[in-house]
């Protein structure tokens, strides 16, 4: 069974940082696209970024040149680097196996089901 864990989040002022981890259990993850997601209250998941199995990256137009996503496949874990933080920012994020679905990022949820999620909230 995959267990994915988020940490990392909390209470920010704008303009802070914040790093994101996310650890894989059950499963070796190194064949695998893994992304972030986040979520706020009564909206769907949105794709934040993904950092694919042959080491290329992508992001959410709103996060470009603020947000790097790396991974350590050693550990299992994948890490989200949040600068320059906005209000705007404020979800649950959480982690998961990413596929490409028609033009978009979406989660491989046949990975491992979600995890708790961790919270961040920017202040402005």
């Amino acid at each position: 069974q995959v267990h994915l864990v988020e940490s990392g989040g909390g209470l920010v002022q704008a303009g802070g940082s914040l790093r994101l981890s996310c650890v894989v259990s059950g499963r070796t993850f190194s064949g695998y696209n893994m992304g972030w997601f986040r979520q706020a209250p009564g909206k769907e998941r949105e794709f934040v970024a993904v950092s694919g199995r042959s080491g290329n990256t992508y992001y959410v137009d709103s996060v470009k040149g603020r947000f790097t996503i790396s991974r350590d496949n050693a550990k299992d874990t994948v890490y989200l680097q949040m600068n320059s933080l906005k209000p705007e920012d404020t979800d649950v994020y959480y982690c998961n196996a990413a596929v490409m679905r028609r033009t978009r990022w979406a989660p491989n949820e046949d990975f491992g089901s979600w995890g708790q999620g961790t919270q961040v909230t920017v202040s402005s």
